[in-house]
């Protein structure tokens, strides 16, 4: 069975396993457990095809249980990240359907609660998010208590746990302290929180996680994570892309929904470096500006193409996949694996969501 149907059946098996664990708390306590299930379906499963690969890549046999389980525990994660993410950004959809704390204000109305509907909804999907990150320990904990390689795995977990939370802190923090900030350093920072938010957590440590669990050399982890630390910048710099030019249909967001959310990504440093000081306040107003009309967005992001700003980020995407393709040439990995690497790098680069 393909590992992506293996990763969705142990979700299944493991959302049922904490319902009945919790039936006693009563009936209202199920919009919790469906608000879960339904974040933790869909998605493309990279972050577990890329902790099964690297698992794989040190000679871990191919869909062993322990890997299976780590790996879903990842996607868990990935569900609470998501969760509030779409809190911090205000975001109403994901994946095309209503965001967690929109399906939960929709369940307090239809029920026909007392109070503030929205209210409700931010709060459970706080506490939603509390939970995916709860249950993601106790899997990982379940599939590695007797592990003789528990006490690494449990390390890069960690690590992934800190980098994201500081990344995505970092990320919160850039939409104000920019105008402090010289120009100049702008670049560097969007880089930066690149890294931390989403290149490490999204590839580099489901790498380096599933490696660990396969006792993997110091050798084979630090070529994992030069390729991983590669390919996830260029995976973050994509969704940048799609996150100003991505199609709604594909991408399951409104067109341009980084500019009306005032994301300081490495796409806008490079554009206002070669705007003029008039363009580049206006531009700078513009940006954060929820109520942007269509006619606004096409704008910015014409601003955007036109700066040169797209295509530099277009070339750093190439540059990453070369960069993280010649490391993998060299790499002490079961040469089984490196195909699959390949492929994997390649589907997260070169997507259209």
């Amino acid at each position: 069975m393909h590992l992506v149907s293996q990763v969705s059946q142990r979700l299944g098996r493991f959302v049922a396993e904490q319902r009945d664990a919790a039936a006693s708390t009563g009936p209202i306590s199920r919009q919790l457990f469906d608000a879960a299930a339904m974040t933790l379906t869909g998605g493309k499963r990279l972050r577990a095809q890329f902790c099964h690969t690297g698992w794989v890549a040190a000679g871990g046999a191919p869909l062993a249980d322990e890997a299976i389980a780590v790996a879903t525990s990842l996607e868990i994660f990935q569900a609470a990240a998501l969760v509030h993410d779409d809190l911090i950004d205000h975001s109403d959809t994901r994946r095309g359907r209503p965001a967690a704390h929109r399906g939960l204000e929709t369940a307090h109305r239809d029920a026909g609660w007392s109070g503030n509907s929205a209210d409700f909804g931010v709060s459970g999907a706080i506490l939603l998010g509390d939970l995916l990150v709860a249950w993601s320990d106790d899997l990982l904990e379940e599939a590695i208590v007797t592990h003789p390689h528990a006490r690494l795995v449990r390390a890069e977990y960690a690590r992934m746990r800190r980098d994201v939370t500081l990344g995505q802190f970092l990320d919160v923090a850039q939409e104000s302290a920019w105008v402090t900030q010289p120009d100049g350093e702008h670049a560097d920072r969007a880089l930066e929180i690149a890294s931390l938010k989403s290149a490490r957590y999204s590839v580099e440590q489901p790498l380096i996680i599933g490696a660990a669990l396969a006792g993997a050399t110091d050798a084979q982890r630090a070529s994992l994570r030069t390729f991983g630390h590669h390919i996830g910048i260029a995976f973050q710099l994509r969704d940048d892309v799609l996150g100003v030019f991505g199609d709604t249909a594909q991408t399951g967001k409104p067109a341009g929904d980084d500019i009306r959310e005032g994301k300081r990504t490495l796409l806008v440093a490079y554009t206002r470096e070669q705007l003029s000081p008039d363009a580049k306040d206006r531009f700078d107003e513009a940006l954060g500006d929820r109520d942007l009309s269509t006619d606004e967005v096409r704008h910015m992001q014409n601003e955007m193409t036109t700066s040169g700003a797209l295509a530099r980020v277009e070339a750093l995407i190439s540059e990453n996949a070369t960069a993280a393709l010649d490391e993998l040439a060299s790499a002490p990995l079961l040469e089984s694996a490196l195909d699959d690497l390949a492929q994997l790098a390649e589907a997260a680069i070169n997507r259209s969501a």
